[in-house]
């Protein structure tokens, strides 16, 4: 399935039912009285997170969701059905945003969240409703009220525990096929990802998510690359493994390119934990390897760990060092909800 993280669709909810003017005629009744129906009020356009979607692909093929309008009112008290709702299934850590594509309209993050993004209208009055001791016999009766219509756009930022960030060829794709069941395109050449992948790893007895998204390159924030799209599936991230190529010329020159990038995206990423891993040491001698990780540890403000991807050297170290750093954050989110709890 080809995926797709964006999408932009148009809403409108039904229009309500009009009521109806008619009155009682029946054999030996006389003055039966007014007796239309109200109309059915139209239907909603509710939008609803289901757990087995990853990707917003539906919507480049359907982009229009219009909901059944009421039926009208009838003679004998007869009220008109309701419209047919229209329910709209996105995947979990969708966000759902005006026109403008900067107002926050909601973030569905919970399976099984509901949101109502266009009202229906509400049906009209029928005749039998305005009849009173001073007016016995009303002709009046409401049209029904239209429903809500508005463009929308649909933006996934995956729900995952830990990314991994990196240049291109870091090897964060063959680390992700390693370590879970996920088959990520690998290749020797730049921008094999070219969107994001979810695996799920397990660490000992327990297990975490981790998400691949795209390299980075030197002003991606100004759109250079593939830009800074992708980063927004880190935003939910707890921890950031950041990859670093041994093979590469400067590993210091390829860290520090990262994070100015993250700096200048903003939204926190800066400020997240991370682990600074010396990736593909397969490939390079002993000497050249502690060589490389003393650099990259004199910039990186903490512990470098050595990896292969390939060869499977230090992965599992840094899984746990992983999990540990995952299993702290959601303590911590925990205990901060029991805190703000009423």
């Amino acid at each position: 399935m080809k995926f797709l993280d964006e999408a932009k669709i148009f809403v409108k909810s039904g229009d309500g039912g009009a009521g109806s003017v008619a009155f009682h005629r029946e054999k030996n009744i006389a003055f039966g009285g007014p007796d239309g129906g109200n109309g059915g009020r139209g239907g909603d356009v509710v939008a609803e997170v289901v757990p087995d979607l990853n990707t917003l692909i539906d919507f480049r093929y359907a982009q229009h969701f219009k909901a059944g309008r009421g039926r009208h009112g009838a003679g004998r008290n007869r009220s008109g059905a309701k419209g047919s709702p229209v329910i709209i299934k996105v995947p979990v850590g969708t966000q759902i945003l005006d026109e403008d594509r900067e107002t926050l309209i909601a973030d569905m993050t919970e399976p099984g969240e509901q949101l109502v993004l266009a009202r229906g209208g509400d049906g009209g009055f029928g005749n039998a409703h305005f009849k009173s001791s001073t007016n016995r016999a009303p002709r009046r009766a409401d049209p029904g009220w239209p429903g809500e219509e508005r463009w929308l756009w649909l933006r996934l930022k995956l729900i995952a525990d830990a990314g991994l960030i990196g240049l291109p060829n870091a090897g964060k794709s063959t680390l992700l096929a390693a370590v879970s069941r996920a088959r990520p395109k690998i290749a020797d050449y730049p921008f094999t990802t070219l969107h994001p992948n979810l695996g799920v790893v397990r660490v000992d007895d327990d297990a975490l998510v981790l998400a691949d998204i795209p390299g980075l390159i030197e002003g991606a924030h100004e759109g250079a690359g593939l830009g800074t799209r992708f980063l927004g599936h880190i935003e939910r991230c707890r921890l950031l493994i950041h990859l670093v190529d041994g093979t590469a010329d400067d590993v210091v020159e390829a860290y520090t390119t990262v994070r100015r990038e993250l700096v200048s995206y903003g939204a926190g990423l800066e400020g997240k934990p991370e682990i600074v891993a010396l990736n593909k040491c397969d490939a390079m001698t002993r000497k050249a390897t502690a060589e490389k990780r003393r650099a990259l540890a004199a910039v990186a403000d903490g512990r470098v760990l050595t990896v292969s991807g390939v060869s499977g050297d230090g992965i599992q170290a840094l899984l746990r060092q992983a999990y540990a750093s995952v299993a702290a954050c959601r303590t911590a989110e925990s205990q901060a909800a029991e805190a703000t709890a009423p």
